[in-house]
This record gives structure tokens, C-alpha cells and sequence, in this order.
């Protein structure tokens, strides 16, 4: 048992390195010392000349920063990327050119562009189930307008959704349906570790692997500094399952390998799809206590919508694909019973110019007429989104956010707070849920509204990374999903202003100074 402790102690200390080398803020620490030392070595070689160089960076740092502000960025990045050229003179406005130029990602760009455009006559927008929304709820079907124009993602009203309130909920039934799975299984997740849950499940597709079932598992390059082996992919393929990590890390290669593949999506036999926060690792149906009890949540989808989510796959996989197969999986349910609402999986990725996880979650906000109810692991928000939440609690509409108890990043727990008062003010009520660690990403609205799926409300999650959720209105489920919401909010702490004004020095200066970067971590 020490051994074991020990064990993971290193595994957490190895990860803590891994993601700081590897993340935009060891660049910029890197960035930073190397500037230092240039300076130095500039005013010891080139004395006779400090005023002449001085001029010239300072003209060419500001010809960059009138750049940046006339950019699309949004104004938080403008922020962070306007202190970063101001604090590393030359190099912060270089790296912010070499970020702009996009090296390494027109390629991946340029393909997924491609399979949008392609593959939007594989999923067909169905105009009846598009025209009875639009008579029901205009506004929702504005909301299904928007995020069918940004990808391949359909209405469904033929799709029965399940909720899970628990990760250890989801992975039960999970274990049942790979049993029952013919054709084909595929697994794209952000973390796979093994362990209790991955043991279990890997156990089965080797099985399915054996008996000829086609078997795909896709995870993101980070495993390989915290969870898996390099050669991970090469293990698996020796049971027979097709294995590929999304974007292995390579320092300062180019300046995609930080946006990562943070989707969740299981799909079996075309029929079935699970989605939601839940990874494949011990602590997500609490085998393991890593941050006190952890609750998460996740959805199971049965019927034509699971379309969208093996579609939503097969973009990812075959972006290495040298001859890509699509129809044989997408193939149409037919006799498919109507379901009570409507279903629309979407997905997002940083590459394009849509910010749809925001937007939908902006929809919600906005067309509140009751109450809002959202859980998220963290909070560090653009203007935009305070804007929303703001305005939301100010109309009288109930607004309460559940943030974790016990954190897994200090740091962004600590930037989190920055936001607390002026969202408490505007009568947003925040809770902390005092068991441990929520990582549930759901948002839900009026009974009638739901979003449940891996977009956190954070910058990473709102602009870095590849990301997916299932939109529901009026679906049988979103009783369930409220129901839990009540429930959990028993095991919570209602934060209060003598919360925000006592909290201790270090916390307040850590969180107001990591805010200024906080598009970078």
C-alpha cells in the first residue's frame, strides 16, 4: 500500500512538470528568462547603443500591440497577449506573431474543414423535425439553426437519452452495452489511465477484438506524460484494437499541440452513444479518492442522434487517414419510435470562428424565464460570458453555479474567486460542494432546457479545445437532471460575501496576478 501511495505521489509530480512544460505558461517562463538574459547580455555587448535598440523594440512592440488590438481575439486574449508583449520586450511580440501564423494547424485546419464540407450530405438537417421545433419553440430552434451552420449536427426527436447523476452510474450500464456490441466500438476520450474502470473495459474490447468486432480507441497526447505508456497505441494494437493518440506532445513544434482533444464519446454499433464529463480513470466512479468524492455526470443515447457522435469520431480519426471511411458507420435508423422532445448532439473545435459551447451556453442564459442551474469544475470567464450570467440574475431569473469544494488546480481555484463578487452582486448564488470535487458540466434551464456533455466554463474549454455536448429541449431526462442538481446542492456551501471578503492574502494576490494569464493555462 506505501508503495502504491508512493507511486501515485510521483505520478502526480511527473504531471504537475509535464504540464507545465508543455502548456503556454512554461512557454512564456521560458520566453521570460531568455528575455532577462538577452537584456543582460545586450547592455553588457551593445552599451554604446541601449538607446537606439531601445527605440527600435519599442516602435516594433508597438506596431505588434496595434495589430493585436485590431485582431478578432477577444478582449481577454487581447489582455493577456498585451501584458505578455509589454513585460517580454521583442520576444512576447515574436511569440505572439509565431501564434499568429498558426504553424503546424493550417494542415489540420484545412482538413477539418474539408470533412465539414464534405460530410454535411451524410447528415442531413431533417426538416420535419426541424419545422415542429421551429413551431414549438422558435427560440430553441434558432439555437438548432445556429449549431447546425457550424458543423454536421442535426435535430433528432427519435433518440431515447439517459441520464447519470454519477460516473460509477454510467460505467455500469457501459460495461452491459460493449458486451452486447456487433459491428463495431469506438472510444475517444481526453484521459484513459488504467486501473479499475479502463481494466474492466479494456478486458471486454479485447474480447470483442477477438471475435472479430471492429474496435477503435482514440485518447489525447497528455496521457503520455501522466497516465499511459509512449507506447501505448502499439499495446493495444496487439489485441486487435485500432488505437491512435490525438496530437503526441512535442515541445515548441508547432502551435496547435495545445489545443487537445477533450472530448468524451463512446459509440457502439452506431446505435448507442455515451457522453458527458466522465473519463475512463478510478477517481470518475470514486474507486479512488483523488479530490474527495467526485461528481460527475453523463448522458446515454440511444437512436438516431447517435449519428451525430459517430460522425463527430470519425473527423477526429480520420484526420491521419490517408483514405477515409465514413458511410459504412453512418448508416440511417429506420422504424426508429418517437421519443417525448428533442435531441441535438454538437461538437466544437478551436479551429474554426465559432464559439458554439459559449454561445449555446449564452442561448440558455439568455432565454431563461425561471431559473438557470449550472455545475462546472471552473470558472474563468471572457466578458462576454460574465455579461451573460450578469444580466441573467438582474432579469430576477434564479442563477446558481456549483463549483468544486476541494480543487484539483489551486491556481484556477484561487481565479475563480476573482469572479465571485461581482457575479454575487448581480445575485448569482455560487455553492461549493463540500464532499470534494465536481466535475459535472451541465447546464440546465425552465425544465424544458438542458446541455450535458465536456464543455467547462473555462477559457481552455471555450476556445482551446475540441469539445462536445448533447443539447436537449423537453426531453424526459431533464427532470432527472434537475432533480440531481437539487440533490447535490443539499451537499453544498452557499458562498457569501464574508467568504470572499476573509479569504487570505496569498489565494487573493495568486488569483488576481493568474487571471492576468489566465487564457494561457
Amino acid at each position: 500500500m506505501e508503495k502504491k501511495d508512493e507511486e501515485l505521489r510521483l505520478l502526480k509530480k511527473d504531471f504537475k512538470l509535464g504540464s507545465v512544460i508543455f502548456s503556454w505558461t512554461g512557454i512564456i517562463l521560458v520566453f521570460f528568462v531568455i528575455g532577462i538574459l538577452l537584456l543582460l547580455i545586450a547592455m553588457n555587448w551593445f552599451a554604446g547603443w541601449l538607446s537606439g535598440i531601445a527605440a527600435g523594440a519599442l516602435v516594433f512592440d508597438l506596431v505588434i500591440l496595434v495589430g493585436l488590438i485590431n485582431s478578432d481575439m477577444d478582449s481577454t486574449g487581447k489582455i493577456t497577449w498585451a501584458l505578455v508583449i509589454s513585460a517580454i520586450p521583442v520576444l512576447g511580440a515574436l511569440f505572439y506573431l509565431y501564434t499568429r501564423l498558426d504553424i503546424g494547424s493550417r494542415k489540420i485546419k484545412k482538413m477539418l474543414s474539408s470533412q465539414t464540407t464534405e460530410l454535411r450530405e451524410v447528415l442531413k438537417e431533417d426538416s420535419w423535425d426541424l419545422s415542429d421545433l421551429e413551431k414549438e419553440a422558435p427560440q430553441i430552434a434558432g439555437t438548432a439553426r445556429y449549431i447546425a451552420s457550424t458543423g454536421n449536427f442535426p435535430v433528432y426527436r427519435d433518440t431515447d437519452v439517459r441520464f447519470y447523476a454519477l460516473g460509477e452510474y454510467k460505467w455500469k450500464d457501459m460495461l452491459e452495452d460493449l458486451k452486447k456490441a456487433e459491428r463495431f466500438i469506438f472510444l475517444e476520450y481526453f484521459i484513459i489511465q488504467e486501473g479499475l474502470m479502463w481494466g474492466k473495459i479494456l478486458n471486454i474490447l479485447a474480447q470483442k477484438a477477438k471475435e472479430g468486432i471492429e474496435v477503435r480507441v482514440m485518447y489525447d497526447g497528455t496521457c503520455e506524460l501522466s497516465t499511459l505508456p509512449h507506447n501505448y497505441p502499439q499495446r493495444l494494437q496487439e489485441l486487435g484494437i485500432q488505437c491512435k493518440m490525438f496530437s503526441p506532445l512535442t515541445p515548441v513544434v508547432s502551435t496547435y499541440y495545445n489545443y487537445r482533444d477533450h472530448r468524451k464519446i463512446l459509440v457502439i454499433d452506431g446505435k448507442i452513444a455515451y457522453n458527458g464529463g466522465v473519463n475512463l480513470a478510478d477517481e470518475y466512479i470514486n474507486a479512488y479518492e483523488k479530490y474527495g468524492h467526485w461528481k460527475d455526470t453523463a448522458l446515454r443515447l440511444e437512436g438516431a442522434a447517435v449519428r451525430s457522435f459517430t460522425l463527430m469520431f470519425l473527423e477526429m480519426w480520420n484526420l491521419t487517414e490517408q483514405d477515409p471511411v465514413v458511410d459504412p458507420y453512418i448508416q440511417r435508423l429506420v422504424n426508429q419510435p418517437r421519443q417525448m422532445g428533442y435531441v441535438l448532439p454538437y461538437g466544437d473545435n478551436p479551429f474554426d470562428e465559432y464559439k458554439v459551447g459559449e454561445t449555446v451556453y449564452m442561448d440558455i442564459l439568455y432565454q431563461a424565464h425561471s431559473y438557470v442551474h449550472i455545475m462546472s469544475p471552473y470558472l474563468i470567464l471572457d466578458d462576454e460570458m460574465i455579461a451573460a450570467l450578469k444580466s441573467t440574475a438582474l432579469k430576477g431569473i434564479d442563477v446558481k453555479l456549483i463549483l468544486p469544494g476541494v480543487p484539483d488546480k489551486k491556481m484556477v481555484f484561487d481565479i475563480a474567486w476573482t469572479y465571485f463578487r461581482t457575479l454575487m452582486e448581480a445575485g448569482v448564488q455560487i455553492y461549493l460542494y463540500t464532499p470534494g470535487f465536481v466535475h459535472a458540466k451541465v447546464f440546465v434551464s425552465d425544465d424544458c432546457k438542458a446541455v450535458v456533455g465536456t464543455i467547462n466554463l473555462d477559457y481552455r474549454s471555450l476556445y482551446h479545445h475540441f469539445e462536445c455536448a448533447t443539447y436537449m429541449y423537453k426531453t424526459k431526462c431533464i427532470e432527472d437532471i434537475e432533480k440531481d442538481f437539487e440533490n447535490t446542492l443539499e451537499m453544498c456551501h452557499l458562498v457569501t460575501m464574508e467568504d470572499v471578503n476573509s479569504l487570505g492574502l496569498l489565494p487573493r494576490f495568486v488569483g488576481r496576478v493568474g487571471r492576468l494569464i489566465a487564457p494561457m493555462l
